[in-house]
């Protein structure tokens, strides 16, 4: 039976009665809101129960009051002017409010914490709607990936504490360089589609705006523990002096990480350091945050090959014992929040990031004359030879937001950043087991590069009666300098202009304070990659790309439910795709298509059954199209690529249905068991919908192995589970034990791959690799709070 359940409603008010829109109330830290609008607040689901209620809003004491629920309560609270402000670190400017007409997801440091046993970030999404992770690895740890609606990382936009995380020239976002960033993180909001306007690289799937710890006004020391399969171990020490003297506090955190990986010879040895001091005014917040991550990680990014997966799915074609992956990555910010009137204040940031590493690797007896060298000994044209790949990069710049709030009724904000990056690409020998004519670390080719990265918006919300108004408006300007093919196939100096113009508008109904119904329409653009740009010649380059994202649903929050949902259309112009064919060194070539599309509908809520149970699910429907698409084929018995014409076809690693589910049982105070599934449809590895050319059969000598036959990933359902008990005792404030069982029923399944498919002798071959994922794996954890 359900236990009776009330609500704590009221409005947050100045002193002088203006109402606070955007403050934020807890309940005993059980559950959260924020005012509307007309600073009005509601907390339903409540039991009955003795609570603490507090209020908090930048530029205001936050204040604390007692409520005893026996029935529905209405609690007003006048919030009085800080002697310091209190603080709002991230450029609130690019994200989401609870009645923005965007779809998102919020996740909490509590929730973050729940999951946090040493993986990477993208895991600790895998929960939200639309959303498919997959491990190099196998294990969750060292390289990851994330998709959303089928986006990969290049098009998954990322800041933190509104600072762009993206890599200016690849675009992808890799999280393995910050491990364990997780344990210094407050927030998440993962937003859906173009979403509001933000900094850095444009959002073509989504955005992840990451939001790291705030002030804590107790000094506190955290040890945190993890251990489990695959040798993996993670150590976390994290201590804050609280609030010194009213208006400073320093945080720190230490971590490492290491793990054997599913995958043979896959290690990862990870390791950081997070630091974090800050001063806090009367009107004033200033935050310099440092944090260094370190990566050692043995390389599994190819994938295992169909040909070993029936064999040995551990399989790693790499024995070289320093294939690695080496690199250290330093991060520097200063966060400055300023309270210039009662509705007026500015958010500003100051960033700059250090990166330097290589990957080092093995190749066997390779020509010589493809490092620019004339060999030294007759006859001697090849050589094993070790080379490492060097990245060397500077990126820095500004950002900042200003916000207007002239009545209760109206906020408009005016923001924008300036970012450039200045990166240098270089190789050496480091060794050879022949004579070809070098020194020790002989250098034999560099490509500096650099790029510049300036935006501006315009964003206001309105409320006339029940509606919300929404418009945003951005104007990007980026120059683009690298080295490229010229027409004759030499690498020369090259450099793009793009503007873009990407307005957004939406509307919001609010049916009551529980439901409401939305609907927006926005323009995304985005620059094409690096590899794009290197691998064309000027007069071939490609296009920029442009998304029209269609956005509506329906959200409401009830007593014992609580969910929406959501349905979009994403039209994109002049979408990059890899076609098949080849440049001079091998590699793949994306082209612009004219006409593709995204189309779906995304479902989530959380239903309370009783006081102790409770259940969140999530599902996405879509179907992913190319209209009138061309595939080519190499065909090694003539050197010709022979060419597939598709009238409509699906988008390569799009998966039409994805669907996840937790439940949720709290047996006694401070102990959880949780129930978590994940369910991902089958998958195609290219745009062919494993469609060979007529009058190519598949080559017949596989036979017997289906992962050779298909250019595809089969539908993989995969349970975990996770159990959580916090206690205290008289000297440590909290004690938590957790364990977490992956892959709880042991299904072997990949979650990602590639193909390169070609023909030769009149047969169609299939170079398939997948990355494989583990099977049943344990991680225990332990942590004490002080």
């Amino acid at each position: 039976m359900v236990s009776a359940q009330f609500s704590v409603s009221g409005k947050i008010t100045t002193p002088t009665g203006e109402a606070l829109p955007g403050a934020t109330i807890s309940l005993t830290s059980s559950k959260n809101a924020v005012t509307d609008a007309n600073g009005n607040y509601q907390l339903i689901g409540v039991a009955a129960g003795n609570y603490t209620l507090q209020a908090s809003y930048i530029g205001y004491r936050t204040q604390t009051v007692p409520v005893a629920v026996d029935g529905n309560k209405t609690v007003n609270i006048t919030l009085a002017v800080a002697n310091f402000t209190t603080e709002e670190v991230v450029v609130t400017a690019t994200r989401a409010g609870n009645n923005s007409p965007i779809a998102f997801t919020n996740l909490s440091k509590k929730d973050i914490e729940k999951n946090n046993f040493g993986q990477d970030l993208p895991y600790l999404l895998n929960q939200t709607p639309s959303v498919v992770v997959t491990s190099d690895a196998g294990t969750g740890i060292g390289y990851t990936g994330i998709r959303i609606r089928g986006s990969d990382p290049t098009r998954i936009n990322v800041t933190i504490n509104g600072i762009p995380y993206n890599d200016s020239e690849s675009q992808g976002s890799f999280f393995v360089d910050i491990p364990d960033i997780a344990s210094s993180v407050n927030n998440i909001q993962v937003q859906r589609g173009v979403g509001t306007s933000t900094n850095g690289a444009g959002a073509f799937g989504g955005s992840i705006n990451i939001s790291t710890a705030t002030r804590r006004d107790t000094a506190y020391a955290d040890l945190n523990n993890s251990f489990g399969s695959f040798n993996t171990v993670k150590n976390t020490v994290s201590a804050g002096t609280g609030l010194l003297g009213n208006h400073f506090s320093f945080d720190a955190r230490l971590s490492r990480i290491h793990s054997d990986g599913y995958i043979d010879n896959a290690f990862s040895n990870l390791k950081s350091y997070f630091l974090s001091g800050a001063y806090y005014g009367k009107n004033t917040t200033i935050r310099a945050n440092v944090f260094t991550g370190f990566e050692r990680t043995y390389q599994a990014w190819n994938g295992v090959p169909d040909y070993e997966i029936l064999n040995n799915r551990r399989y790693n074609e790499y024995t070289y014992k320093n294939q690695v992956d080496n690199y250290t990555q330093n991060h520097y910010q200063l966060l400055l929040d300023q309270r210039i009137s009662n509705k007026l204040s500015f958010s500003g940031a100051l960033h700059y990031t250090k990166g330097s590493g290589y990957y080092e690797e093995y190749k066997d007896q390779d020509p010589i004359a493809d490092y620019g060298l004339t060999p030294v000994s007759p006859g001697v044209d090849t050589a094993n030879i070790v080379r490492r790949r060097w990245l060397d990069n500077d990126f820095y710049g500004v950002t900042y937001a200003l916000k207007y709030v002239p009545t209760s009724k109206a906020t408009l904000t005016v923001g924008g950043a300036y970012n450039k990056y200045d990166g240098a690409h270089f190789g050496q020998i480091i060794f050879s087991d022949e004579n070809i004519g070098i020194g020790p670390e002989h250098e034999y080719y560099r490509d500096n590069a650099n790029k510049n990265d300036f935006n501006i918006f315009a964003r206001a919300d309105v409320n006339i009666g029940d509606f919300l108004l929404y418009g945003d408006i951005q104007y990007r300007h980026i120059y683009y300098s690298f080295f490229g093919l010229d027409r004759n196939l030499n690498n020369a100096q090259q450099n793009a202009t793009l503007n873009f113009f990407n307005p957004k508008a939406g509307i919001t109904y609010k049916i009551n304070e529980r439901n409401n119904v939305y609907a927006s329409f926005a323009v995304g653009s985005r620059e094409p990659n690096r590899d794009d740009y290197t691998d064309s010649q000027p007069q071939n380059r490609p296009k920029a790309e442009k998304l029209y994202d269609f956005e509506a649903g329906y959200r409401t929050i009830g007593e014992a439910f609580s969910g929406g949902i959501n349905g979009f259309y994403m039209l994109y112009k002049n979408q990059l795709i890899l076609t098949g064919a080849l440049n001079d060194v091998g590699s793949p070539i994306r082209r612009n298509v004219d006409d593709s599309y995204r189309a779906g509908v995304e479902i989530d809520g959380r239903l309370k059954i009783t006081d102790v149970l409770s259940w969140t699910a999530t599902a996405s429907i879509s179907a992913n199209k190319i209209k009138n698409y061309d595939q080519f084929f190499y065909n090694y018995d003539d050197d010709s690529l022979v060419e597939l014409r598709l009238d409509k076809t699906t988008i390569a690693l799009s998966p039409s249905f994805i669907g996840s589910s937790t439940i949720s049982y709290v047996p006694f105070k401070g102990g959880e068991i949780a129930f978590l599934s994940k369910y991902v449809s089958s998958q195609y590895l290219d745009n062919t919908m494993t469609t060979n050319p007529a009058g190519f059969p598949t080559d017949p000598t596989v036979a017997g192995n289906p992962y050779a036959f298909n250019r595809r990933i089969d539908g993989f359902f995969v349970n975990d589970l996770r159990l959580r008990y916090n206690f205290s005792i008289k000297a440590i404030k909290n004690i938590g034990l957790g364990l977490q069982v992956s892959n709880l029923f042991n299904e072997k399944y990949e979650a990602s791959g590639a193909t390169y498919p070609s023909l030769a002798g009149g047969n169609m071959y299939n170079y398939n690799y997948f990355f494989v994922q583990a099977t049943r794996s344990v991680l225990g954890s332990v942590s004490l709070n002080f």
